[in-house]
């Protein structure tokens, strides 16, 4: 009898076992994607800027950029703001099926006022994208994006801090979140307490044209970890910034460029697409793959480049090549 209750509770460890493993998601970031100027063009002839990275774009539970502009037809462009950005609520279309949210907190999504901004809410909303890192207050700014996938709970948080900071939110005022170290770390904190077995940060940080990170951009990536974020992922200045691990968790810097027209340097046309896997433990297994972008902002996978990579346990970054 002793030996049948043994060999029972072996049974239920494994199943346990199997069923804790089971408890997985994969997600795909990617970098700026501004739907105006070229892209936009291309967008109303009826192209897709999209068409050539949408198989990799649909290996994944959730796919997730940062939408570099407003989405309206209304408001006047920011005096004295030397690029600013527009999209039309149709170019939309390409977005749906191959992300499930975006990112707003970023420099440009006020480029038009609080009406075009609270517009480009709406418009994702209505398209079946869910937006993040802004809202119509400080709180909705502030709101986590919950994933849920197999039991899993996923948070992921959107910050600014690239000037204007006019386009903060206030208590009753539209805007993004603004990357205030306290604010990020409480809002860390209390999305672990919610029951979030993994917290993402996604920043829009760092100098433009840089090719290294800002020690600020080292130093915030560390606290966040520090206070609880499982992973860091940032974009921003126009270009790849690397990866690096802080007490064994991933810090990417940049992803750079996506969807984006109007830069020169090859550096600019090129980005990273993220996809991780991830479980109720961490990050399990994570990988880039590069993506260069042609003169009308459109990316194309680029095969056989050498991109990092890791896994749990390994402790090291390795190069993965892309198929």
């Amino acid at each position: 009898m002793k030996r049948l209750r043994r060999i029972a509770a072996s049974l239920v460890l494994v199943a346990g076992t199997a069923w804790a493993g089971d408890h997985s998601a994969t997600l795909i970031f990617a970098g700026d994607v501004m739907l105006d100027d070229g892209p936009g063009r291309l967008i109303a002839d009826g192209g897709d800027p999209l068409a050539a990275v949408a198989p990799l774009l649909a290996d994944a539970d959730y796919r997730i950029a940062n939408l570099e502009c407003s989405v309206s037809t209304r408001g006047a462009s920011l005096p004295g703001k030397p690029y600013t950005f527009r999209a039309d609520p149709r170019a939309l279309r390409v977005m749906q099926g191959r992300f499930d949210a975006v990112a707003v907190s970023n420099n440009h999504s006020g480029d038009f006022g609080p009406d075009a901004f609270l517009d480009t809410i709406d418009h994702l909303r209505q398209a079946g994208l869910r937006s993040f890192g802004g809202g119509r207050n400080l709180r909705d700014a502030h709101a986590p994006l919950w994933l849920h996938k197999n039991g899993l709970r996923i948070a992921v948080l959107g910050y600014n801090e690239y000037k204007p900071r006019s386009f903060e939110a206030g208590a009753s005022r539209p805007g993004v979140a603004w990357s205030e170290d306290s604010e990020v770390i409480s809002d860390i904190r209390a999305a672990r307490k919610a029951g979030a077995h993994i917290v993402i940060p996604f920043m829009h940080w760092g100098w433009e044209n840089r090719h290294t990170p800002s020690l600020r951009q080292r130093m915030l990536a560390r606290r966040m970890i520090d206070a609880g974020a499982s992973l860091v992922v940032g974009g921003h200045p126009h270009v790849i910034q690397g990866a690096e691990l802080y007490r064994g968790k991933l810090i990417v810097h940049s992803l750079g460029n996506f969807v984006f027209d109007g830069f020169d340097l090859p550096e600019e046309r090129q980005g990273w697409l993220l996809r991780l896997e991830v479980d109720r433990r961490g990050l399990k297994a994570w990988q880039t793959r590069l993506v260069q972008i042609d003169a009308a902002g459109t990316p194309v996978p680029v095969s056989g480049a050498e991109t990092p990579c890791g896994r749990r346990g390994r402790g090291v970054i390795d190069d993965c090549r892309n198929p």
